[in-house]
């Protein structure tokens, strides 16, 4: 499973960059390759297309080969957004609309909507959509999965999502609670897999505690933060493993169907599938944003009034979850400190760009140099240790008005919370990172009679 040769195969280049002097702020720099700033020569991995695209099919496209065996004579419920399309960019919508003796009824739209047009942690309401004419039931309103109601006069549920490969994503749990729905009301679930577009090698991060894994919409599942399951994957964990908040006899008599992919296998990251990104959400338009997330989602977590670490993602409109700043601290003091860290595969060096007004900026952007060391969470905690320090008060501490359930929704470890509570800028990152990657081996043996690949 060595990943440089997957690297090779996939076509990947290697670019020497030469990092000169910051020039001044005229000159707007979007690529967030350029380099700005003085430094050490340094390499990073650049994902070039490959030289002939892999025939990777996905769950839609299997389906679509084997003419809709699965669904053929059956009214159909769908569950997807604007990323649930086929290889070559058709909607599954469209696809399953059209496809012979199907029969879709009923649309069923997660967070932001069936088409992708409604504001992060919004509620939707059911609609009409206005392209097809079919009733939108949202699954993002007043209820979180299916109801007897919605599903009435379907015989199979069909769920065509793409998971960015964190937990902290809501797009798993509405697969998830659309599962517990289907179940309960006997409705037979089919779902279309996807890539997990960090792949199935890298597992890292904490744990979620039992307590914040029951009714978590941003953990469903108790899984590393990064968890090396595709979304299909993750429905036969649904089916498979026992819950606290999942009734055993429910579970049991459940069906539940997963189409596969075909070409895919766990070494692969998003580059090296040959497919098109279809952006996820807002904040995610790009393969730079999804590796961003697990790297620093959780040290730049906002929840005014109640928690402000300080750290904040993206630089402007521009590099979201690959610039940082923090708030009231100067640009060279957060450069000198950020590269003091120590955090394998990253390199930190400042950008150019512009506001949301169009004004140049500039900031400091994170680079992953080295994928083989690169453990997707680790900067995080040298960022909210980092955090303690440039406070001036330790932002993790209790105090009146703050609140951190929403934030331990998210992060899933009390005891990492207690922690940084206790020892601030003295936190032993190290340590914490040992314990997950102990904690992500257990895991990664547990969680493999649940893998298709």
């Amino acid at each position: 499973m060595g990943h440089a040769g997957r690297i090779h195969r996939a076509g990947w280049r290697v670019l020497l960059i030469v990092i000169s002097g910051l020039v001044g702020l005229g000159a707007v720099r979007m690529n967030p390759l350029a380099a700005t700033t003085t430094g050490p020569q340094f390499k990073i991995e650049v994902a070039a297309p490959p030289a002939t695209s892999p025939q990777i099919l996905l769950g839609i496209d299997v389906l679509a080969a084997g003419g809709f065996a699965e669904l053929r004579g059956k009214k159909i419920g769908l569950l997807t957004h604007p990323a649930g399309v086929d290889r070559n960019g058709r909607s599954t919508i469209e696809i399953l609309r059209r496809a012979p003796g199907v029969t879709l009824v009923a649309l069923f739209g997660p967070e932001h909507g069936i088409r992708g047009d409604a504001a992060a942690n919004v509620s939707v309401a059911s609609s009409v959509d206005a392209a097809t004419g079919l009733p939108v039931f949202s699954l993002f309103g007043g209820t979180r999965k299916p109801t007897k109601a919605m599903l009435r006069g379907i015989d199979a549920f069909v769920i065509d999502l793409q998971d960015i490969g964190s937990r902290s994503y809501t797009f798993t749990s509405a697969m998830r609670r659309a599962l517990e729905g289907c179940f309960e009301n006997d409705v037979e679930v089919i779902v279309l897999d996807r890539p997990n577009p960090l792949g199935g090698i890298k597992v890292a991060g904490p744990l979620l505690d039992v307590a914040w894994s029951r009714q978590n919409y941003v953990g469903a599942f108790r899984v590393p933060y990064v968890h090396g399951l595709t979304i299909g994957e993750l429905a036969r964990m649904t089916k498979g493993a026992p819950s606290p908040d999942f009734p055993e006899a429910i579970r049991q008599r459940g069906k539940l169907t997963v189409i596969p992919m075909r070409g895919w296998d766990r070494t692969m990251r998003w580059p090296e599938t040959g497919l098109k990104w279809v952006p996820t959400s807002g904040l995610l338009p790009d393969w730079d944003a999804v590796q961003g997330y697990p790297m620093v989602g959780l040290a730049t977590f906002w929840d005014p009034p109640r928690m402000d670490i300080g750290f904040r993602h993206g630089l402007g409109p521009n590099f979201p979850y690959r610039g940082l700043s923090f708030k009231g601290v100067a640009l060279d003091t957060l450069e000198r400190e950020l590269r003091g860290l120590d955090v394998a595969g990253v390199r930190f060096r400042r950008v150019q760009t512009v506001d949301r007004q169009g004004r140049p900026m500039a900031g400091m952007y994170v680079d992953i140099v080295d994928y083989d060391a690169w453990q997707p969470t680790e900067l995080n905690v040298h960022l909210m240790k980092l955090a303690c320090r440039l406070s001036g008060s330790n932002p993790f501490t209790a105090a009146p008005g703050r609140s951190f359930d929403l934030f331990l929704r998210h992060l899933g470890s009390a005891a990492f919370l207690a922690a940084l509570a206790r020892d601030g800028a003295n936190l032993d990152a190290p340590a914490w990172v040992r314990k997950w990657q102990e904690e992500a081996a257990i895991y990664r043996q547990q969680s493999r009679k649940y893998w298709l690949y």
